[in-house]
């Protein structure tokens, strides 16, 4: 009865110790092997590992990125002025056993950790910058600028960096009503420089304009006088030579001209004698 008994006995005690010396690391871990509390592996595999009972012990640690919001804080500028900053870092356990050693293992030392780390970077960072740099530049500079520095800083502790991000950038209200108003003088004298500029560009155009009318109406003026030139030549060279074809009849045709000409006005007075070269075509004996 009593090796009835022992039999099972023994086997349980072999399972409880098979299973005592088994242990599994899944693919989101990162596990620790201690001997007596003396930290003997950290480079384990995921997959089936073998341990000593009661002589060893093993601690996992979560191995998937992790992320510390960090809250908001005031920066201050190159200029002096203060800027509220909201960000976030996105990070992993790199050296587990560096991990263990230096923050206990806790993630929430860690964060405690990273998280002053990075506003001493980030402190660094937005001092050499203006309010308009970070506002309008991209971003982009200033967070490979955070991960090179921190990088080294947060490995000191076995962390890994993935990356760095600032949410958003908020200025104070005292702040903001200043900003606003160099911002809007600003455009207001990048306006005034553009009508200035426009003003220029008319009066040259409209300068422009008035030389070339000049232009064309001095030319304009040249070329009728040349016509009316041409013109009274002409007119000139046809009465000469309507004059020597018949000059009693030409010299009939001007007096009956002048004859319309003087007599155009009822209330003009003229006095000639009868027997003037001026009433020559008036007399009977023509």
């Amino acid at each position: 009865m009593t090796r009835t008994l022992l039999i099972p006995a023994v086997s349980l005690t072999a399972l409880a110790l098979a299973s005592l010396s088994v242990f599994h690391v899944n693919e989101n871990e990162k596990a620790i092997l201690f001997r007596l509390g003396e930290m003997v592996r950290s480079d384990l595999e995921p997959g089936l590992h073998f341990k000593t009972p009661i002589i060893n012990n093993v601690s996992t640690f979560d191995a998937r990125v992790l992320t510390l919001d960090a809250k908001s804080e005031r920066f201050l500028t190159s200029e002096k002025k203060n800027v509220i900053v909201d960000s976030f870092v996105k990070w992993r356990i790199g050296d587990v056993g560096l991990f263990y050693t230096t923050v206990g293992g806790d993630e929430f030392q860690a964060n405690l950790r990273l998280d002053q780390i990075m506003k001493d970077a980030m402190r660094s960072e937005f001092g050499v910058r203006t309010i308009k740099q970070l506002i309008s530049e991209d971003r982009s500079e200033l967070r490979d600028n955070l991960l090179e520095k921190l990088s080294p800083l947060a490995g000191r502790f076995g962390i890994e960096l993935i990356d760095i991000r600032i949410k958003r950038i908020d200025l104070p209200p005292e702040v903001s009503s200043s900003v606003f108003q160099r911002m809007r003088a600003e455009r207001e004298r990048v306006a005034r420089e553009f009508r200035s500029q426009g003003a220029e560009s008319a009066e040259q155009i409209s300068a422009e304009a008035d030389k070339q009318r000049q232009v064309i109406l001095a030319n304009a003026r040249r070329e009728a006088e040349n016509i009316r030139g041409r013109g009274d030549a002409e007119s000139a060279e046809i009465y000469a030579r309507s004059f020597g074809r018949n000059p009693e009849f030409y010299a009939f045709h001007r007096s009956l001209q002048a004859y319309l000409a003087s007599f155009d006005k009822t209330q003009d007075t003229l006095v000639l004698k009868p027997d003037s070269d001026f009433f020559k075509y008036f007399s009977s004996e023509k």
